[in-house]
């Protein structure tokens, strides 16, 4: 019975994701074209399907019960749709993706990532996130830097025109912050000080706030916890993930992340606010997976 929802879930949604990119494609080929103020507009009426895609995939997970997500977020009436947030979040399955697109559809904007470059040519998806600007980045190598020096900044440049584009109406920033899935094995090839999570990487982050830190009205730590353990996509298309604990913790940027500065000085701000955070989300995590044992 599993493998049957699998299976369907996924001719489902492919055929979702096709409707949904036919008019996506052709209004976004129009919009790559048009000058000025009407490319524009026209690039900005494009987030109705991406809100579209979004909402759909979350009716699925509610309609055919794939999973029990547990919501946590006290300060739920803060946020709203008319308003710029940066989201953070702990990563342990491509599943995450999903969960957090159910939490906060329609109550704040959509979520855009920073993805690698070779994500583009999954079928379909690859060029509706190009359209919808999903920012593209290389994430070249210390071996590649040092063989071809330019590369150093091709990343930052590729950031800089996203935040252009983000500051031109209500945008979600979604970083994951860890810079990779965690794994057990990860975390002890890393040495992370963290029990439960991987070692912040602040460098990607700190180009976002850099561009954008005035204009975000909040940031967003969602924390995410699967009491059975972080199923692979497969496991949780199929329903085998029983629950998942998400609990969102609601941040204004601190006064000394967005003071004036060079991008070294307002980095450093940001790792030592990040590195509170992230103990604090450690200890959260703990509580979670006690509170999962205990019943």
């Amino acid at each position: 019975m599993s493998l049957l929802r699998g299976i369907v879930v996924i001719l489902v949604t492919a055929c979702v994701t096709t409707l949904v990119c036919i008019p996506l494609f052709s209004l976004g080929a129009i919009s790559l074209i048009l000058p000025g103020a009407p490319g524009r507009r026209l690039k900005r009426s494009l987030e109705i399907w991406l809100f579209l895609w979004t909402g759909f995939n979350r009716f699925l997970l509610t309609a055919i019960r794939m999973t029990d997500i547990r919501l946590d977020w006290r300060e739920l009436d803060t946020v709203s749709t008319d308003q710029w947030y940066l989201v953070i979040s702990n990563h342990q399955t491509w599943s995450d993706i999903l969960v957090l697109q159910t939490i906060l559809w329609n109550r704040i904007p959509p979520i855009k990532f920073f993805t690698k470059e070779q994500l583009i040519w999954i079928p379909f998806i690859g060029i509706g996130m190009y359209l919808l600007g999903f920012p593209y980045v290389k994430r070249s190598t210390k071996q590649q830097i040092s063989k071809n020096p330019e590369l150093k900044g091709a990343d930052r440049e590729s950031v800089r025109i996203a935040c252009r584009r983000f500051r031109e109406y209500p945008s979600t920033v979604l970083n994951f912050i860890e810079g990779t899935r965690f794994t057990a094995a990860k975390h002890e090839r890393q040495g992370s000080e963290f029990k439960r999570l991987l070692t912040p990487k602040v460098g990607g982050l700190s180009y976002v706030v850099t561009d954008m830190g005035s204009t975000f009205h909040r940031m967003l730590d969602v924390t995410i916890h699967y009491p059975d353990g972080p199923p692979t996509f497969w496991e949780f298309l199929k329903g085998k993930c029983r629950q998942v604990n998400v609990v969102v913790e609601t941040y204004t940027l601190p006064a000394d992340v967005l003071a004036e500065g060079t991008e070294r000085e307002q980095r450093r701000h940001l790792a030592t606010w990040i590195d509170t955070v992230w103990h604090a989300k450690d200890q959260r995590l703990d509580q979670l997976e006690a509170g999962a044992i205990a019943s």
